[in-house]
């Protein structure tokens, strides 16, 4: 077993070494290509920065909060 150290880079040739994609085709002159690229997918955080869903957890986080409210200052 051997040890990277300091300096190498990880290569195909070493123990953790990632490998490359190989070579995309070029593309041949008078190909048409798509006019936009596709968006990305979107992630969990684009879901929670929704108005309604946000509303929605302010209204359940104001429920919570005046329960405790109540249990702590009021019972």
């Amino acid at each position: 077993m051997t040890y990277r150290t300091m300096g190498q880079p990880f290569g195909p040739d070493t123990e953790h070494g990632t490998t490359t994609a190989p070579p995309r085709a070029p593309v041949p002159p008078g190909t048409a290509l798509p006019e936009t690229l596709p968006e990305p997918p979107r992630g969990c955080l684009f879901a929670l920065s929704q108005p309604p869903l946000m509303g929605f957890l302010a209204l359940i986080a104001l429920l919570v909060g005046g329960a405790a409210v109540h249990d702590l200052f009021l019972l």
